[in-house]
C-alpha cells in the first residue's frame, strides 16, 4: 500500500508546471517517511466494511500526507525549529533555500486543498464533503496550526500537562484524528465519532512517544537531530513529566487506543496492524 501512496504522490506533484519549485516538492515528498497518516486514513476506509479502498481514498490519503510534508517542511526552517536533517537527508531550506522551502510548502498545501477539490466536483457527495473539511479543518487555525501557535508561545516557558496536552492534541493528534474520520466519512462507517476519538488517543501517543524518542535515541537512527526542543526551549513530556511517566504513560495510552478501536466492530483487521505497528516503531 506504500508504494501506491507513494506513486500518486510524485503523479499529483509532477502536475507542477514550474522545475525549481517541482523539483523541491518531490524532494521532500520524496524523502522517506512511514506514511503513517495516509496508511491510517485508507485503514479506517476498510475498517467496518472490509472492502479495499477506493481511487478517492487514495487521493485523500495523499492530500493528508502532502499536508503533513508541508508542515514539516516548514516546521524545519530557521524561524521554526531551525533544523538541518529530515529523514536521514538535508531539509528542504538546506538543499534550496529558505524562499522555495517556503513556497514548496505553500504549494504542496495548495495541492492537497486542490486535489480534493477536484473530488468532490466530480463526485460532489456528502461524504466526500465533509471528509474534504475535516482534513482542512484539521490542518487550520483551529487544528495543527493553532497548536504550532501554542508551542511556538510557550516556547522559554514551562508549560502545565494541561496545556502540552492541548498543544499535542492540536499539533500532532488533529492530523491523526482527520486520517481515522475522513476514512471512516469515505467509507460510509457509523462510528465516525469513535473512531476520531481514536485517532485523537493515537495522535497524543505518537507525540509522546516522538518526545521519548527524541530524548533517549540517536541521529542516526532518528534521521534528525535529537533534543531540538530542548535546544529550542520548547516543552516536551518528557521535560513536563519526566522519562518515567512519559513511558507510563505511553504504554497506557497506546493501550487505550486499541481497546477503543477493538470495541468498533469491524471486517477488516489492517487498521489494527497499522495502529500497532504506529505504537511499536522505534524511529
Amino acid at each position: 500500500m506504500q508504494d501506491k501512496i507513494n506513486l500518486q504522490l510524485k503523479a499529483l506533484v509532477n502536475v507542477c508546471e514550474e522545475d525549481s519549485l517541482r523539483e523541491a516538492m518531490l524532494y521532500s515528498i520524496s524523502a522517506g517517511g512511514k506514511r503513517l497518516r495516509p496508511l491510517l486514513l485508507l485503514g479506517a476506509c476498510s475498517y467496518e466494511m472490509g472492502w479495499e479502498p477506493a481511487d478517492v481514498a487514495l487521493d485523500f490519503a495523499c492530500s493528508l500526507e502532502m499536508i503533513h510534508t508541508y508542515s514539516l517542511i516548514h516546521d524545519d526552517l530557521p524561524a521554526m525549529d531551525n533544523d538541518d536533517l529530515r529523514r536521514g537527508i538535508p531539509t528542504c531550506h538546506k538543499q534550496f533555500g529558505e524562499a522555495m522551502a517556503i513556497l514548496a510548502g505553500d504549494a504542496l498545501l495548495s495541492r492537497a486543498f486542490e486535489t480534493m477539490a477536484q473530488i468532490c466536483v466530480k463526485e460532489p457527495s456528502p461524504q466526500n464533503l465533509q471528509a474534504m473539511l475535516t482534513i482542512i479543518s484539521a490542518a487550520g487555525d483551529n487544528g495543527m496550526i493553532a497548536g504550532q501557535v501554542i508551542d511556538i508561545h510557550f516556547q522559554n516557558k514551562i508549560a502545565d500537562a494541561d496545556t502540552l496536552f492541548n498543544i499535542h492534541k492540536r499539533k500532532t493528534g488533529a492530523l491523526f484524528a482527520a486520517a481515522f474520520t475522513a476514512g471512516a466519512l469515505l467509507s460510509g462507517g457509523t462510528h465516525v465519532q469513535s473512531m476520531r476519538n481514536v485517532g485523537v488517543q493515537l495522535g497524543c501517543a505518537f507525540q509522546i512517544l516522538d518526545d521519548l524518542l527524541d530524548e533517549t535515541s540517536t541521529e542516526e537512527i532518528l534521521g534528525k537531530p535529537t533534543r531540538s526542543d530542548q535546544k529550542n526551549h520548547k516543552n516536551t513530556y518528557v521535560s513536563v513529566h519526566g522519562l518515567e511517566k512519559t513511558r507510563a504513560d505511553y504504554k497506557r495510552i497506546s493501550k487505550e487506543a486499541i481497546e477503543a478501536l477493538q470495541k468498533i466492530p469491524h471486517q477488516s483487521s489492517l487498521l489494527l496492524d497499522i495502529v500497532q505497528a504506529v505504537i511499536d516503531r522505534t524511529h
